[in-house]
This record gives structure tokens, sequence and C-alpha cells, in this order.
């Protein structure tokens, strides 16, 4: 018998779940181990590189890094007392403050990528084709895009 539209989508989601739940640590616990950062302070140091001028609203970074802002926050506070990146007050917007990468920050995160690159072949890419990598970040991003859409 085929299985209806429902239980495909909830054995996909299911298999979504299990698959992040399963492979997040595994990433985390590599990048801990190989230049001890815990994974969301890589994440944060991720989304600081690629941004203009190497700097977020701590808000953006909040929604990028997909973190509560209490735990953004946080998470940054953390970062700024090991010198990786540093809160600028928003001349335009008293109410809200930038994160900046710093030098260390750069480097740091710099050192890191190799690895967080190579455990995302390893713990996640191996077993999948190159078709099947495109299908799965196809389907993905076409969830993502409206919800992303209604975001803000």
């Amino acid at each position: 018998m085929t299985p209806s539209r429902r239980e495909l989508a909830t054995s996909a989601w299911a298999a979504l779940l299990r698959t992040h739940a399963t492979v997040v640590p595994q990433l985390d616990r590599t990048v801990q181990r190989k230049v001890g950062l815990p994974l969301s302070w890589y994440d944060v140091l991720l989304e600081l590189a690629a941004a203009p001028e190497r700097r977020l609203r701590m808000t953006e970074l909040g929604e990028r890094v997909v973190l509560s802002r209490t735990r953004v926050s946080r998470i940054v506070d953390e970062m700024v007392d090991d010198g990786l990146v540093c809160r600028q007050e928003n001349a335009a917007d008293k109410r809200s403050a930038y994160a900046s990468l710093t030098p260390a920050g750069l480097a740091r995160y710099r050192e890191a990528a190799p690895h967080y690159l190579r455990a995302i072949e390893e713990q996640f890419a191996a077993g999948l084709s190159d078709a099947q990598l495109r299908c799965v970040s196809s389907a993905l991003s076409r969830v993502a895009a409206p919800l992303s859409s209604q975001r803000g």
C-alpha cells in the first residue's frame, strides 16, 4: 500500500529530527575536540565572518544562528570575555547593538573552519551521493524559503 501524504510528511520530518539530533552533537564534539570551541560559538564566528564589515545587529545574529535572543546575548558575552567578539553601540538605534568579529575571533574561525567542513563531510555527507546532497539541499530550502520570508 502506498503511504499517504501525511505519512510521507511525518516520516520525512522524523528523519530530519533524528538526523539533526544525531549529527549536531557529533559536530559539536568534533569542533570542541579540535579547536576548543563549542559549535554555537563557531556558528557565531561563521555568521560574523560572512557579514558585511564582519558585524551584525544582535537580532540579526540571533536569527542567523537560530538561537533565542537571550541565548545569543549570553554566548556573545562569553565570546567578548574571550576576546573573539566585541559589542558596538548602534548609533542609529540606541536600543540595539552590534556584535563584531575581532581579529582574534577571525583567527579562531579560520582555525576551526577546516575541521568543521571536514566533520560535515564525514558525519553528514559521506553516505550521500552528490545528487542526493543536491536533493536534500533543494528540498529543505523549499521548506525554509516561505517561512523565512514570513519572519520579521
